[in-house]
């Protein structure tokens, strides 16, 4: 596999960073997952808005053209012959020295790995995902701002570890005021009578692009669509629940605490709706080649 960092693509064993560095010693940077479908880059320029809007709210530099950083993802998943894949482009503050100020760093670190992924076995997105509420909340909006995809991911893994340690794969996050945030990775929809409900980003929930691209295609088809407050009352009582992700793309909840959603697997609107997913990324993106 090659790796690209700072303007070079080298072999995967020569892929390192200093051990100085911010986004290791304080998990000082920002990230994004992206798609590579059918040969094409979903959403490139989108999560490389997002990306620098990141940066720009920790206060860091990327001294990289944004069309630049577009063209180091296309050219590293030609170099890994990538048609269908995970990119994982990170941003670090850099190497600066063991205090925690970060205008010691003086240049940021550009990296981009591109691979394979598969979070979820395949037969959940058949049968339908467990999860259960866990105790670790979701970071106040105000103490890490949720839109920020940041290195700092330990709210997260928290998160994830209860879930594993409870015997299931992915989990709700409730935020200080007892508010449906988000699942550890993935954002959360409702659906109730038709009408397609996920929290606002203020509740704690990251700006998805790919919850963005369900909102839309759900609105193309008819469906109303909001974001509002849910409850865990809510997702106990609804139609169906869903998560989606880069990763996870969309995947149904069929058990949220041992309650039983729905008809007890993944429900008409999930169904439809991945369908719709999976033939629109296929045609919509940046082109590799």
């Amino acid at each position: 596999m090659k790796v690209y960092i700072n303007g070079k693509l080298v072999d995967e064993k020569d892929a390192k960073i200093s051990v100085f560095d911010h986004g290791l010693l304080y998990g000082d940077g920002v990230f994004e997952g992206i798609r590579a479908y059918n040969g094409r880059v979903f959403k490139l320029e989108d999560h490389v808005r997002r990306l620098f809007r990141s940066a720009k709210a920790i206060a860091l530099d990327i001294q990289v053209p944004r069309e630049d950083i577009s063209a180091a993802v296309i050219e590293t998943c030609n170099a890994n012959g990538i048609r269908d894949g995970y990119i994982r482009l990170v941003v670090t503050r850099g190497v600066g020295t063991l205090g925690l100020n970060p205008y010691q760093c003086e240049h940021s670190q550009v990296i981009v790995i591109a691979s394979a992924i598969q979070l979820y076995p395949v037969e959940l997105y058949e049968e339908g995902l467990s999860i259960v509420t866990v105790g670790t909340m979701r970071n106040h909006a105000e103490a890490i701002n949720p839109r920020i995809k940041s290195l700092n991911y330990l709210n997260n893994v928290l998160a994830k570890v209860e879930a594993i340690n409870s015997g299931v794969m992915e989990c709700i996050m409730l935020n200080p005021q007892g508010f449906v945030a988000e699942a550890s990775g993935d954002n959360v929809f409702a659906v109730r009578d038709g009408v397609l409900t996920t929290p606002p980003c203020w509740c704690g929930a990251l700006e998805g692009i790919t919850r963005a691209t369900v909102m839309e295609l759900a609105a193309e088809r008819g469906f109303t669509v909001r974001e509002d407050v849910l409850t865990r009352y809510d997702l106990y009582t609804a139609d169906e629940v869903f998560l989606t992700g880069t990763a996870a793309e969309i995947i149904g909840v069929t058990t949220i605490d041992r309650r039983s959603i729905g008809e007890g697997q993944p429900g008409p609107v999930t169904r439809e709706l991945s369908e719709r997913f999976h033939a629109y990324v296929r045609e919509n993106g940046t082109p590799i080649k």
